[in-house]
């Protein structure tokens, strides 16, 4: 038995039911929640504040009631033609491993600031980095804001987020006598495990990039490095493998750069190349040497050379701190790091550029004194 218009029937057991709307689900069919009761009077009450509650939600959120995590699937697919697949596995296991399961049973239309929030403040309680959750929160956003401009939200739920402060950090670089040191380790090992640490620290490479470095990207006669792809192990959805190593592009247009060759590289390049038996520069097979090899040589060359404190990307600081020292040219150094702008350079190598000025106070010192 029901009432017209009200949505409340008598069940078989006796007890009473009501229905509201909370939404459409994704193939647009209504979506309904139900409230019980042991009389028609008590749902009618039960219903009525729950129809206002919803009826609100639809009016300032919009009707899609479709969960979080069905929505952003079907968004990261539509996406994957325009990412890259490094970006695409990334964002998948982002999401997966830490996104769906404080947020992704909530409906659209009832995700607020507060339980995005609530799920910042819960990945920094269990020890994420700020800078993951800060990737974590633009991958949800970047998600709602689509969902705004299709039509299945009316205001994207993110006003007044708080995001932990990245604590800044200077790039840590060898002093002159480590680079050194680690040199003269490098030149003395067998190249495929020393060129690697001469291609960070006098062509500035990061670790991927040295990794996919082709001999077709070595031009001799030019004294050129062309960098045009990078090697990179990436989560495996399904499969055995967890992980799975891939060649592919840079991730930016401005890290497809030309580099010219320091005398020191192009004598062990030229060395090397009458000896190697691969495509890749820094691979005594076939196939690149993954970077998880590379750093395992870098460990043990480091040790030879005792120096402790450091890892393969401080080599790309030394390389980029060193050309600092030698000229104030940043639009040259920023090009040769393959940095997106001369603002990212300056940002990350304040401390260096900061000595330069110093130097430059001290001599207008010094030419006012002999004056």
């Amino acid at each position: 038995m029901s009432r017209k218009g009200e949505n409340i029937y008598k069940r078989k057991d006796g007890r009473w039911e009501g229905r509201y709307k909370k939404g459409r689900k994704s193939n647009g069919q209504l979506k309904y929640g139900y409230v019980y009761g042991k009389s028609y009077k008590e749902v009618k009450s039960k219903l009525y504040s729950y129809c206002s509650y919803y009826e609100d939600i639809i009016h300032s959120k919009g009707d899609c009631a479709m969960v979080y995590e069905e929505w952003s699937m079907k968004w990261l697919r539509k996406k994957r033609l325009q990412l890259k697949l490094s970006t695409y596995s990334s964002y998948s296991y982002k999401l997966t491993r830490y996104v769906f399961p404080l947020l992704g049973d909530i409906p659209l239309n009832q995700l607020t600031s507060e339980n995005i929030q609530k799920s910042i403040n819960q990945w920094l309680e269990e020890g994420l980095q700020p800078s993951t959750i800060r990737v974590l929160y633009y991958i949800l956003k970047k998600s709602l804001i689509d969902a705004c401009e299709q039509g299945l939200l009316l205001q994207i739920p993110c006003r007044g987020i708080i995001l932990p402060r990245i604590p800044k950090k200077s790039p840590q670089s060898l002093s002159r006598k480590e680079q050194e040191q680690l040199e003269i380790v490098a030149k003395a090992s067998p190249l495929y495990q020393g060129l690697p640490v001469l291609l960070a620290l006098d062509a500035g490479l990061r670790i991927g990039e040295v990794s996919a470095l082709r001999w077709k990207d070595i031009d001799l006669d030019k004294k050129m490095i062309y960098v045009r792809q990078t090697v990179q192990r990436i989560q495996r959805k399904n499969g055995g493998a967890k992980t799975v190593i891939i060649v592919d592009s840079p991730k930016t247009d401005q890290a497809i750069r030309a580099i010219p060759m320091s005398f020191t590289l192009y004598k062990y390049l030229k060395r090397w190349k009458k000896k190697s038996t691969s495509s890749y520069v820094c691979s005594n097979h076939m196939g690149p040497s993954e970077p998880r090899l590379i750093t395992y040589y870098f460990s043990c060359l480091k040790k030879k050379a005792q120096i402790t404190q450091t890892h393969f990307h401080s080599l790309r600081h030394t390389f980029a701190t060193r050309c600092i020292e030698s000229s104030p040219d940043v639009a040259s150094v920023s090009r040769l790091l393959g940095h997106s702008s001369s603002k990212t350079t300056l940002d990350v190598y304040t401390d260096s550029f900061l000595e330069g000025r110093q130097r430059v106070i001290i001599q207008m010192e010094k030419n006012k004194k002999a004056n």
